[in-house]
């Protein structure tokens, strides 16, 4: 009996850098759909580069079937701005997939790098290494924030593995 196919979107949400990866898995191997960045120029205010995240995440939305996506929970440090700035644009990815009514879910960054690397605490480029491994790419994924949102993919892949997974009904 073959297992079936889900379709993950992972995002790295970011005001100047926003990394996305898509993977289909069957919950044994992995495979990349398409991964990259959305950068709104950072000559535009902060409203209209929400918009253009926003839209490049509704274009994924509107071209890969999608049933789960994955975001990077938010850090908060010092600066209070950055953090509400992130927020904001975790925001608008997940009122994209909301709006699908796509599950979504939430791992922490040390989550994320342990199920590509098997530790908490990899530098970026291990990540890379990784996710370039188990996705069977030709060279790491670049840049490193759309390596890390593969590896969000893979980390809600693996956590599924482990409960039993209903796929989503479209309503």
């Amino acid at each position: 009996m073959s297992q079936k196919k889900v379709i993950i979107l992972g995002i790295d949400p970011g005001t100047r850098i926003t990394g996305y990866g898509v993977i289909e898995t069957d919950l044994r191997t992995y495979t990349p759909l398409d991964y990259g960045c959305i950068r709104p120029p950072t000559t535009l205010s902060l409203h209209e580069r929400y918009g253009l995240i926003h839209e490049g995440i509704e274009h994924l939305l509107e071209t890969y079937p999608i049933e789960a996506v994955s975001l990077e929970t938010q850090f908060v440090g010092r600066n209070v701005q950055s953090a509400l700035k992130l927020g904001m644009a975790k925001g608008v990815a997940i009122v994209a997939a909301t709006k699908r009514k796509i599950p979504i879910f939430e791992y922490a960054p040390k989550k994320a790098k342990l199920a590509v690397t098997g530790t908490g605490t990899a530098s970026k480029e291990q990540v890379q290494r990784m996710t370039q491994t188990l996705l069977n790419l030709a060279e790491p994924p670049k840049p490193e924030d759309a390596a890390d949102a593969l590896a969000l993919a893979i980390c809600h892949a693996n956590s599924i593995k482990q409960v039993p997974y209903e796929p989503i009904r479209k309503l």
